[in-house]
């Protein structure tokens, strides 16, 4: 029997375009309207195709960086319980030095025939990034939300945390308890958070440093445990009595730099954290941070795919969320006398 797409779509209510989508089991297709071809084949009574007969709908594709940072695994974890309760199973696709790259995972998913793709501090966030490859998922028509990290060059829906608003709380909550030589640690300039992150960070020491150039308390290395440890070492050693981090990792490494020097946290150095993850309530000193509205963020982030997938266009900006200062015992008063290592 042949297969007639004008038949098929006058049957399901679409165009041949849209049928012939379907049946080469391509993405860019709302998930009702899919069904909807697949319902004409069977009352048709044409033979599903091949690679077909085996697609499982209502996929979601999520993809993290390595899940060592808490941060990243609250994001899934939202996400993927949004999904849920939606009806969407989320697949989820993380990554590690030496593993597979985001461009596999991206490949694989749309082998899947997923419904769209969630992408978490993913390339995009990288300003060095080629942005062909998101131009081609727009260009296939997959609805897609990006995490963290705008490109304005790449036409999409964004949900960020205000980077640039949280690194002028964590500055302007130092300096009320005294402090005027404030350093940063954060990742590497070329992604977008560090960028935002760091704007916020000169902006507010402009106003309330000793009035160094900020620059000069500015430290880059790798957003881990050790490259904090580093970093805070480096800071000390320009005299600065209170250290921002970029992530609560890099916090950690900080705490641990200090001590490495006989120095207290917080009586002879305070340290701020960012994302307010699970364990910062918990050590020792409990950990002063940003924390980044996970929860909100991710629903959003969820919502606004499943509108693209409806047919809903979300639109091609970004929405900003408001963190939050978390003030607990690793911030304290300026000491009286800069500190002096062990």
């Amino acid at each position: 029997m042949t297969m007639r797409l004008a038949d098929i779509a006058a049957h399901a209510g679409v165009s041949e375009a849209t049928v012939s989508r379907v049946l080469n089991n391509k993405p860019g297709v709302a998930p009702a309207t899919r069904q909807a071809v697949l319902t004409a084949l069977d009352v048709l009574g044409y033979e599903r195709p091949d690679r077909l007969r085996q697609q499982r709908t209502g996929l979601i594709g999520l993809i993290l960086p390595e899940l060592n940072n808490p941060v990243f695994p609250a994001f899934a974890q939202v996400i993927e319980s949004a999904l849920v309760l939606s009806g969407y199973t989320a697949v989820l696709c993380t990554q590690s030095p030496g593993g597979i790259a985001e461009d596999d995972y991206t490949e694989l998913l749309l082998e899947r025939g997923v419904s769209g793709i969630i992408f978490v501090s993913g390339l995009h966030a990288d300003s060095q990034s080629d942005r062909s490859r998101y131009a081609r998922l727009i260009e296939l028509g997959l609805p897609m939300v990006l995490v963290n990290g705008f490109r304005a060059d790449i036409e999409a829906h964004y949900i960020s945390n205000d980077d640039d608003a949280a690194l002028d709380m964590a500055v302007r909550h130092l300096a009320s308890l005294g402090h005027r030589r404030i350093g940063l640690a954060i990742g590497q300039q070329r992604f977008v958070p560090t960028i935002r992150k760091t704007n916020g960070f000169r902006r507010a020491m402009a106003e309330c440093g000793d009035g160094s150039d900020p620059a000069e308390l500015v430290v880059n290395t790798l957003y881990t445990l050790e490259g904090g440890q580093s970093a805070a070492q480096q800071l000390l050693d320009r005299g600065c009595t209170a250290i921002c981090c970029g992530s609560d990792i890099m916090a950690i490494g900080a705490i641990r730099g200090a001590r490495q020097r006989g120095l207290r946290v917080p009586e002879d150095v305070s340290v701020v954290g960012f994302d307010d993850s699970p364990m910062t309530a918990y050590l020792d000193p409990p950990l002063t941070t940003i924390r980044q509205p996970v929860r909100e963020m991710g629903l959003a982030a969820v919502a606004s795919l499943l509108d693209e997938i409806s047919g809903i266009p979300a639109p091609r900006t970004e929405l900003l969320y408001r963190p939050e200062l978390v003030v607990r015992r690793s911030t304290a008063p300026a000491p009286t006398r800069l500190p002096t290592t062990a």
